[in-house]
């Protein structure tokens, strides 16, 4: 017996305007002693203004979303990727009824609840004890429910001691975690998240990460949207992949993430010189410091984004920052094609964090030799501030393949392992 379905989405669209707000709007109480003055020259000036709309319609707006359709059966837990624009946020906020579609049609099945931008309706004079009560009353949790579920949410956040501060003089830290605690403890039949699990450091992000795994195994619809591939493989036994605000692609979600990969390293393929990417989303970071172009260098010094095996990688920055001095750390991580991170490099185990004395700046790290085998691969670059603190995080900053070959010229011969590196021997 085939399974209900939680969420029907049919041919949804919604279309923004775009470009600044004309000048001269006024007041609702100067309309309405217009209207009263001068009806006839209203409904005129009304009459243009609809006639100048219908002119830059199609100049002055976008396609967030267009057309989408697919349906999620009741207890399916379903990934939504896709690069930074592709509509996936607008997607949920539609599904929370955040916002209105321009057309198409959606129906739900059940109590929605919604982990969107984690934190919103924090009050900062208020202690942490007293925005629980609030934050769960604005994700529709009654104050029984808060109450009953109080010690668990503190508990989770692990901020027994601070519970009764103010979270104005929480660490950004603590800030996310408590909002994380209360999201994650709504009881709902559909579950939509948005990029949740970039919340705190390593320890709680892992431990977020069990907690989505505990929500998708009571049964629960779950629609993840997420730019981390790993999460999404292990929590998503089905993905949507989205591209310009369509649906690319909906099915297996092994196949779907190869699909996005590889059709995003492929278009990267052909353009091997500097790339700009300070007008890309950000996945996370206060923007104080940010990367501004990614270039990927051979030993030549050449652009390229196409290597042997063992031959060296340089990654070349452009990072700028907004007030100095500053003091930063740089990463660097570099992803196959199913999602998973195959190499990491983080700048301050080799060096102390760097004074930025100027506004812009350039580093390199080189990867000599790196022990990437044949693939495509995707390249996410990011900065940290003082106390770890995200400055700056962007997936997809580059792309870049491995040959199967040496630098010798030999072709690669097929060995077992996800790594191959050139040590030294010795024999006696």
């Amino acid at each position: 017996m085939p399974k209900s379905s939680s969420i029907k989405v049919a041919k949804l669209s919604k279309q923004y305007r775009i470009g600044q707000r004309q000048k001269g709007y006024k007041t609702f109480r100067e309309a309405i002693i217009d209207t009263v003055k001068s009806p006839l020259r209203l409904l005129q000036k009304l009459g243009t203004t609809v006639n100048l709309l219908k002119a830059d319609s199609e100049k002055n707006t976008i396609w967030a979303l267009k057309e989408v359709s697919f349906e999620v059966g009741q207890g399916d837990v379903v990934g939504v990727i896709g690069k930074n624009g592709a509509g996936k946020s607008t997607l949920l906020k539609i599904l929370s009824k955040i916002t209105e579609p321009t057309s198409g049609r959606i129906e739900l099945q059940g109590r929605v609840g919604s982990l969107l931008e984690v934190g919103t309706g924090f009050h900062p004079e208020l202690t942490g004890h007293e925005n629980i009560y609030l934050y769960g009353a604005i994700l529709g949790m009654d104050r029984w429910e808060v109450t009953n579920k109080f010690d668990s949410i503190v508990g989770f956040a692990e901020l027994e001691e601070f519970i009764d501060t103010p979270v104005k003089r929480y660490s950004s830290g603590m800030y996310m975690r408590l909002a994380f605690a209360v999201a994650a403890h709504l009881e709902t039949e559909i579950l939509l998240v948005d990029e949740v699990l970039a919340v705190g450091d390593a320890a709680f992000q892992k431990k977020c990460l069990g907690k989505m795994e505990a929500v998708t195994k009571e049964g629960r619809t779950v629609l993840f949207v997420s730019h981390n591939m790993s999460a999404i493989k292990s929590l998503c036994s089905r993905t949507i992949l989205l591209d310009n605000g369509r649906l690319i692609e909906y099915g297996d979600t092994s196949q779907v993430i190869n699909k996005y990969f590889k059709a995003f390293s492929l278009q990267e393929q052909d353009l091997p010189e500097p790339k700009n990417i300070e007008s890309l989303k950000r996945t996370k970071g206060s923007g104080r410091v940010i990367t501004t172009t990614i270039a990927l260098l051979n030993e030549n010094n050449a652009y390229c984004n196409s290597f042997a095996i063992w031959e060296p990688v340089i990654a070349e920055m452009a990072i700028q920052s907004k007030s100095l001095p500053e003091k930063v750390s740089l990463w660097l991580l570099i992803y196959a094609t199913d999602g998973t991170i195959k190499l990491s490099t983080f700048q301050y185990d080799s060096m102390p964090p760097i004074n930025l004395v100027k506004k812009v700046h350039t580093v390199k790290t080189i990867l000599d030799p790196n022990i990437l085998t044949p693939g495509l691969y995707s390249v996410s670059v990011g900065i940290f501030g003082p106390g770890n603190e995200f400055y700056d995080w962007v997936d997809g900053a580059a792309s870049l393949e491995i040959r199967p070959e040496f630098r010798s010229g030999k072709s690669f011969d097929g060995r077992l392992g996800e790594t191959s590196l050139q040590c030294k021997w010795e024999f006696k």
